[in-house]
């Protein structure tokens, strides 16, 4: 049973979310603000964090960065409906995905499962008997969940890790971004979703450059993207 914390001010909504994914198999706890948020995020065993971006106290991209400092929890934003900003800012401090409000308890429970199967240790290495993939001095250790390069350990939440999972699977070959939602973040590409992109920057930045100058993952402009074998 996988265990879930909901932070969130509007305590209706935190407990009609809660009672849904209570019903729908999960364990679910909540909090009233971000502080205590991040206090329960950091001292419970939780699988997956559910943070509202507007609190008291913390807002939710505050309260992000903390856990984020301390802990690869994944975690979930719920946004206001089209605020790009409060999206674009969650995913920059390390956010996993987000789901705008209001939302359906179904629709959230939906993103969270897909989050968490991600999770489960090595499933896709597992259905293809790959322990390692190797791309000159950086290792992805599938099994693990795990990334370095030139042996240092790179730090990358768990949407990040699987998203350079897909392209080194794929490395020299073009990998749309209705591709890499699907596979890495396990739903279809919304219209406007600027996720990726953000993921994809984040990346970048945490791999540094190749010897020869160029960024390890390159933007095939109207195709995708491609990590350079």
């Amino acid at each position: 049973m996988s265990k879930v914390l909901l932070v969130d001010d509007d305590s209706e909504l935190a407990g009609l979310l809660c009672d849904y994914l209570v019903a729908d198999g999960f364990a679910a706890d909540t909090a009233g603000d971000g502080e205590s948020g991040v206090h329960a995020a950091l001292a419970g065993d939780y699988d997956i964090v559910v943070l509202d971006v507007m609190m008291p106290v913390l807002d939710g991209i505050q309260a992000l960065r903390l856990i984020r400092a301390a802990s690869n929890v994944p975690v979930v934003m719920l946004t206001a409906r089209g605020d790009d900003i409060d999206r674009i800012s969650g995913l920059e401090s390390g956010a996993d995905d987000y789901v705008p409000k209001p939302c359906t308890p179904r629709e959230l429970a939906a993103r969270l499962r897909a989050i968490l199967r991600r999770q489960s240790a090595g499933a896709m290495a597992r259905e293809q008997g790959d322990a390692q993939l190797t791309i000159g001095d950086l290792v992805i250790r599938p099994r693990e969940r795990a990334a370095t390069r030139n042996g240092a350990p790179l730090t990358l939440t768990s949407t990040e890790f699987s998203l350079i999972e897909v392209l080194a699977r794929n490395a020299g070959r073009v990998v749309s971004k209705a591709e890499l939602s699907q596979e890495a973040l396990g739903r279809p590409l919304s219209r406007f979703d600027r996720s990726i992109d953000v993921h994809m920057s984040s990346i970048r930045q945490k791999l540094g450059l190749r010897a020869d100058g160029r960024s390890f993952i390159q933007t095939v402009i109207r195709k995708g993207y491609q990590l350079l074998a």
